[in-house]
């Protein structure tokens, strides 16, 4: 997952400098739309993302019709198993989008404004803080990378410690997101490149086993809840400062998110190896 994600961050990089976008200015645009109906607005965007979610699917199941077809051969119960849960995906997928689309932004972002307005700044600080420990909660890749680090390690490492240290590392990101969009001589960079040498010095220090976990987890950390309401909420938080652009200060959050895991859970990999050599386990692979 760490891999995949640094092919993305190049691929855009390399776009950036290609198209020449440096001059491209931007403002969050807030409607009020009035609607007799409570789910009106959620049926306006139900089919477009209906019709995006089943072109972002089909190529899989192409793939796998396909090899079932030449090599598989599956069973016909597995194969009912399978595109019952291609169907879960695909209702699952709309639903939350819709979600997202219709409302959650924009809770996310008027959230944000609304704070960042405030005379007392160290306020959306600490709201920034606690909202990036429960969104994490709510990331449903989280849950199965935890559940299988405890599989994997046969119960060594509890799930409810990785999740623990991966709230600490969340909304340690998102509160440091803030104070770089209230404080203009913080840079992006002044975070991102310390903290990759940190973790990847640390790399030397921590257990194998949490190297990978570690690096993982960054790129869990930052899925579909963290990507659509703490990404709003760095942008709403960015239109109401004054000094702050949305595009360069409201993006930049997710990197600090993918970021902040590898140091935490590294960490609590030395601190399981102090632990192991007391009681006698190598957890150095």
């Amino acid at each position: 997952v760490a891999i995949a994600s640094s092919g993305a961050i190049l691929s855009v990089m390399i776009m950036s400098i290609l198209v020449k976008t440096d001059k491209i200015t931007a403002s969050i645009e807030s409607e009020e739309v009035i609607s007799n109906s409570f789910l009106g607005p959620f049926f306006d965007v139900f089919p477009t993302l209906a019709k995006e979610v089943m072109i972002a699917l089909l190529p899989i199941v192409i793939i796998f019709v396909f090899f079932q077809i030449i090599s598989f051969k599956l069973p016909r119960r597995s194969l009912h198993k399978i595109f019952k849960g291609i169907l879960y995906t695909f209702f699952g997928l709309v639903i939350f989008l819709v979600g997202v689309n219709a409302g959650f932004m924009e809770v996310g972002k008027v959230v944000g404004y609304e704070l960042a307005s405030l005379e007392n700044k160290s306020i959306i600080v600490i709201v920034g803080f606690v909202l990036g420990l429960v969104t994490i909660l709510a990331e449903p890749a989280v849950y199965v990378l935890n559940r299988q680090i405890e599989t994997v390690t046969s119960g060594f490492v509890k799930r409810k410690t990785v999740l623990m240290f991966l709230c600490i590392g969340v909304g340690g990101a998102v509160a440091l997101s803030v104070i770089r969009i209230l404080i203009p001589e913080i840079k992006l960079w002044h975070y991102l490149l310390p903290g990759y040498i940190i973790a990847c010095i640390m790399t030397f220090f921590t257990p194998k086993l949490f190297v990978g976990i570690a690096f993982d987890s960054g790129g869990v950390a930052s899925g579909p809840m963290t990507a659509t309401f703490i990404l709003a909420f760095t942008q709403g938080a960015a239109d109401a400062v004054d000094h702050a652009d949305i595009l360069i200060d409201g993006f930049g959050v997710i990197a600090l998110v993918a970021l902040t895991p590898l140091i935490a859970l590294q960490i609590l990999g030395i601190l399981y190896k102090v632990y192991s050599k007391k009681k006698g386990i190598n957890v150095d692979g």
